[in-house]
């Protein structure tokens, strides 16, 4: 990977009128990188991205492609490509004319556009449909015709007028022919699955800021803020107070611990955390409270329970791997126990009790 990030965002400010959507954002997204803006509806992550492509202008801040600086440029004077839901083809165009189109741009001619334009269709598996119209592509071959015009790819919810089916294939897909091409992705998306599955950095906003910045193992296995937590996937959260170095007193319950670094120097209250599936019906980890089942639902690849318990109600998902392991039952009583390797700790959770 190159030294200089293939984009760079330096105190990026963008208001509409008195909303601010993007509000002071600095960010290196590394060459060849396959990277995230996640977030709900709202949060900044559509306006950065067209910020990016030269759809928006910044109100303040500044924005480079590699050492050069586009902001205030229009979005062709960029040498970006954009990839919207409904994938921006040019409809009279063939196949091969799309591709070339970006390249044309940009002066490449003759041999040497003919030869990397069939190499870009066959690594997204279009050899042979150079001469067709997108009218007559399906869905899915026309999201990869999309994604054969490259060089910084910006991706808008590109998946989002999939079927479920199509949609899960082509976040491998996608995942893969980044890969092969090495060019660097930028990809919107509310959907935190489809986040995790394809990029390898994630940016978590939340109100045109970045809450966490990291691989999808860190944001998910150490979030930073109950919101990043509660975003990317099911999370539990009891509130507590620091009571040592390595433990915290969960409120109307036990003591528990934690990693100390999973404190990072937290004092007073806190919120501990631990995933459904990180949790076991039954005692042999050091962190344990006592509950019953209220409820219970097979998931396919795991059983969920929900169980009320002194600290409150918590969710456990138990994977599936035999049918003879679920035994239990709505109104059992048991003990749930947990690692303190599994435990993350976030700050103090707002309008809690």
């Amino acid at each position: 990977m190159s030294s200089t990030p293939d984009v760079r965002l330096d105190g990026v400010t963008k208001r509409f009128e008195d909303v601010v959507a993007v509000d002071d954002l600095s960010l290196d997204i590394e060459t060849g990188s396959f990277f995230a803006l996640l977030g709900p509806s709202g949060c900044g992550k559509t306006t950065t991205l067209r910020m990016i492509g030269g759809f928006e202008q910044p109100t303040e801040g500044r924005i480079y492609l590699g050492e050069r600086e586009v902001s205030g440029l229009p979005a062709y004077k960029r040498d970006v490509n954009t990839v919207f839901q409904s994938y921006a083809l040019f409809p009279h165009l063939s196949v091969f004319e799309n591709v070339a189109f970006g390249l044309r741009r940009r002066a490449v001619r003759g041999e040497t556009l003919s030869g990397r334009v069939r190499e870009m269709l066959r690594i997204v598996g279009l050899e042979g449909m150079e001469k067709r119209k997108p009218r007559q592509l399906s869905g899915g071959q026309q999201q990869r015709v999309a994604l054969a015009r490259p060089q910084v790819l910006l991706l808008d919810e590109p998946l989002g007028a999939l079927d479920l089916k199509l949609r899960k294939q082509m976040q491998l897909e996608l995942k893969g022919i980044q890969h092969d091409v090495g060019v660097t992705f930028i990809h919107v998306t509310h959907d935190q699955e489809e986040a995790m599955t394809m990029a390898d950095r994630i940016a978590v906003m939340n109100h045109g800021r970045i809450e966490q910045l990291g691989s999808p193992t860190e944001l998910y296995e150490t979030p930073a803020s109950a919101y990043v937590a509660g975003f990317l996937g099911a999370s539990n959260l009891i509130s507590g107070t620091v009571s040592g170095t390595d433990t915290v007193r969960l409120r109307r319950g036990p003591e528990v611990r934690v990693r100390p670094e999973a404190l990072a120097g937290r004092t007073g209250q806190v919120a501990v955390g631990i995933r459904p599936e990180k949790i076991e019906l039954g005692a042999g980890h050091p962190n344990a409270l006592e509950g019953t089942i209220v409820e219970q639902a097979y998931v396919g690849v795991a059983t969920q329970y929900i169980v009320d318990t002194e600290c409150g109600r918590l969710t456990v998902y138990r994977q599936n791997a035999s049918p003879a392991l679920n035994g239990a039952a709505p109104g059992q009583r048991l003990t749930l126990s947990w690692s303190p390797d599994s435990t993350f700790v976030v700050d103090s959770l707002e309008g809690s009790e």
